[in-house]
């Protein structure tokens, strides 16, 4: 798989950069894995969190730029992060650190554009032993190459779905055709995983596929659209968590051209997108409650108040 850093196709770019020979790709990063943080996580949804966290590893940079990136420290300072690169067997001891403090999962959060040397790590980490879930938590911005590459590597797709329209995700994200390759890309998801979510006795989810829907202020998002293609494209019974955490920052606080996007979202844009969720006859999932989705991601989350519900407790 690192053979498709030599020219760079990880992601739907296709900037080609040699990134063996460390030269920056249009993710702005090179040969190494960058990693901000790494800990024990407790503000994703239930069934990954658990009792003890979930053992995320945020990667710094991002092949997007969203100008409301909650983590926008993280993925669009590239110069600061550069500071933070590590070897593949550093990032496969995070894993086992993780895993030996009890952690329920490894997530790897924003893993697009270090996808090889994330599978290159977990291998390594695998022979020293790993035996935990790998959760793929992303932007959805992927390539099906590498996606099928990860077919028996990740056990768990966690992607966001973004928008429904390329214009929005050129406008609010700055990537070309985020809708159709995005869609694409949780096709293989899906064609690797199915609806079904498989539980540990534990409770705990340890295969399947959790599509992420953020609902945005004045519909931007498209959640209805999103919602009609997962059902009718994929399955009414795969599992969506329906977000209420947007908040306004990064440009979406202080540039004039994103005004639609500079406040939180109503209480009635939030419950008219339950109500679609309910119309549309989605059967599993999660959603955030209104009022405590200010608990949203941070690297540096740990309040044990998860903000979220079983989509069955709103049906």
């Amino acid at each position: 798989m690192e053979k498709l850093l030599e020219n760079c196709t990880v992601c739907p770019k296709d900037c080609g950069n040699n990134r063996l020979r460390d030269e920056i790709a249009a993710c702005y990063s090179g040969r190494l894995p960058i990693v901000s943080s790494f800990t024990a996580h407790f503000g994703e949804e239930p069934v990954l969190s658990g009792t003890r966290g979930a053992g995320n590893i945020f990667f710094g940079n991002c092949n997007l730029r969203c100008v409301y990136c909650q983590n926008y420290q993280i993925s669009q300072t590239w110069k600061e992060q550069k500071k933070n690169e590590i070897t593949h067997e550093r990032l496969a001891e995070m894993m086992l650190e993780l895993q030996a403090k009890g952690c329920h999962n490894i997530g790897f959060v924003s893993p697009t554009h270090f996808a090889p040397q994330m599978a290159r790590a977990i291998l390594i980490a695998a022979e020293k032993g790993l035996n935990l879930p790998i959760v793929y938590n992303t932007n959805a911005y992927d390539s099906v190459e590498v996606l099928r590459l990860l077919d028996g590597i990740v056990d768990v797709y966690l992607p966001d779905l973004k928008y429904a329209e390329n214009d929005a995700g050129f406008r609010f994200s700055k990537v070309r055709g985020y809708k159709d390759f995005s869609r694409a890309a949780i096709k293989e998801m899906f064609r690797q995983t199915s609806a079904e979510l498989i539980y540990g006795d534990d409770g705990l989810l340890k295969r399947g596929l959790v599509i992420r829907l953020l609902v945005l202020p004045n519909d931007l998002a498209g959640i209805e659209e999103n919602l009609r293609w997962i059902r009718d494209e994929l399955s009414p019974k795969t599992a969506i968590s329906l977000m209420a955490q947007y908040y306004a920052t990064n440009k979406a606080a202080t540039d004039e051209r994103y005004i639609l996007l500079s406040r939180r979202i109503s209480e009635r844009e939030w419950f008219s997108a339950i109500e679609i969720l309910e119309e549309l006859g989605m059967e599993k999932g999660f959603m955030q409650e209104y009022e405590s989705a200010s608990h949203y991601y941070r690297p540096d989350f740990t309040d044990k108040d998860k903000p979220f519900k079983d989509i069955r407790d709103f049906q």
